[in-house]
């Protein structure tokens, strides 16, 4: 008789493989294209000069690029793995909160039908045709209106929970798949890097004696430099252009949220006038209605209304309550037809620090990585330029950590600096971060003082593992020695 009042529960549906995540990342692979392409092709200006033939450590540029794409790809999925074993833990324990609320739902329903059944179960027809006193009829025929609400609200309330246990086991479902995803994920970007890890041995081992002769070049040190300046400025000029449209589309948003705040107001205070029109009406009709029939003397007294039984009041169910992020979003409001919501690549490198804030940490800065300066700014380079940045020797694989909050602007491959990552800390002020093993940011990314943004290696040609950096301001590289402690 439960089952049959409460129509049955569905059955768990069966859940394919696309899962929640799959759709979310392919959204964020899609938002992030646009970007990417600008930096692409910024980059192919830089180098468009040159010839890529005879420069042994472009011949490693393809392996190290996978290999740092492999090696995010770990890190991330390790994080998306903790996230979702989280979430589904959080779920699993929401699940048994709702079945106990609908156990307990079931045995009240059950009950109430019970002394229901026991009682009779005398129907309104029956006290009618019964000839008993008025007043008593009435007051039955109340209290079984009071029980048949109480009765429809606990069946409501049943069947709202056993919908949230669907959606639960749903959700839970769905993070299971992901979980699965994420481990099939995992093996096959483990078997790419060490793939490309293998393959990247052979070349550097039979491109070893070019290497070295290349790097001591000193054309070649000084066509390095100059590239990462021409690379500086065009992402400086780049973010410029990015910051004013972000703060155009910033006062557009602000110029349609006044003209629709002003159209709001303008509207509520036409209902006011509206409301305060027909209040006037109604109590000069009730006035007329009153006068009229106070000379006809045909005024009925209002009849009193009987209050709800105390007793059923209490055993009144409650729908179990969701958590706040599980609560069902709602749609968001059509936005007016002139509105267009900035395209993210269009202000992906805007400068998220505000101007001053890196000059105000002058000599506060901690190292972007545990190690031993081996070649500091300014010192000469054999018989090439002097050092635009400093040299630190850390193990292959040292978290490389961002010195300052700031945006990630750049994260590519570069000749003579391998896997290469850029932070914009506002104020025209950036850190650069070369021969990285990984990059573990991307173009666009927000980073927090401290954040791991890379890993050490050996990219690029280099000798030894470490990192190579350097601070820059206005484009000009100064000695990072007063500002960060080595």
């Amino acid at each position: 008789m439960l089952m049959a009042a409460l129509g049955g529960p569905a059955h768990a549906a069966q859940f394919g493989k696309t899962t929640e995540r799959s759709k979310q990342k392919a959204a964020a692979e899609a938002e992030r294209a646009g970007l990417q392409q600008k930096l692409s092709a910024l980059k192919k200006d830089i180098g468009k000069t040159e010839s890529a033939k005879d420069d042994a450590a472009d011949t490693l540029a393809e392996s190290e690029q996978a290999i740092s794409d492999a090696n995010r790809s770990l890190r991330d999925l390790a994080q998306e793995q903790g996230d979702t074993n989280t979430r589904l833990q959080q779920l699993s324990a929401e699940h048994d909160r709702l079945a106990a609320t609908v156990a307990q739902q079931k045995q009240q329903l059950a009950k109430l039908l019970r002394d229901q059944y026991v009682a009779g179960n005398e129907d309104r027809i029956k006290l009618l045709l019964s000839g008993d006193n008025p007043n008593r009829i009435n007051r039955d025929l109340q209290m079984m209106a009071y029980v048949s609400q109480a009765q429809a609200r606990l069946l409501d309330s049943l069947r709202a929970n056993l919908k949230a246990v669907e959606v639960n086991q749903a959700a839970a479902q769905n993070a299971k798949d992901e979980l699965q995803e994420i481990a099939e994920e995992e093996l096959q970007q483990k078997a790419k890097l060490e793939q490309e890890k293998g393959r990247r041995a052979e070349l550097l081992a039979s491109l070893s004696k070019k290497l070295v002769a290349q790097r001591k070049e000193a054309g070649n040190v000084e066509r390095d430099e100059k590239r990462m300046a021409g690379l500086v400025d065009k992402l400086a000029k780049l973010i410029e252009e990015q910051a004013i449209a972000a703060a155009a589309e910033k006062k557009r948003q602000e110029q349609l949220a006044a003209a629709r705040a002003e159209a709001k107001a303008k509207a509520e205070a036409e209902a006011r006038a509206q409301a305060r029109a027909k209040a006037a009406a109604e109590a000069e009709r009730q006035r007329l209605a009153k006068a009229n029939g106070a000379k006809s003397g045909t005024i009925k007294p209002q009849q009193p209304q009987p209050a709800k039984s105390d007793a059923i009041d209490a055993d009144e169910p409650k729908v179990a309550q969701q958590k706040p992020e599980e609560a069902p979003k709602s749609a968001p409001a059509p936005a007016p037809r002139d509105e267009k919501p900035a395209a993210p690549a269009d202000i992906a490198l805007a400068p998220a620090a505000p101007a001053g804030a890196f000059a105000a940490q002058k000599g506060q800065l901690r190292a972007p990585v545990t190690g031993k300066v081996a070649a500091k700014f300014g010192t000469k380079r054999g018989d090439g330029p002097s050092w635009k940045g400093v040299f630190i020797r850390a193990a292959e694989g040292s978290d490389v950590r961002a010195v300052a909050a700031g945006r990630v602007v750049f994260a590519e491959w570069l000749r003579g600096f391998g896997n290469l990552i850029i932070v914009d800390h506002g104020g025209q002020y950036m850190s650069i971060y070369g021969n990285n093993q990984a990059l573990l940011k991307r173009a666009g990314d927000i980073v927090k003082a401290g954040d791991p943004i890379a890993s050490a290696g050996n990219s690029g040609g280099n000798e030894e593992s470490g990192l190579y950096f350097e601070l820059r301001h206005q484009g000009t590289a100064f000695d990072p020695a007063g500002w960060i402690k080595f």
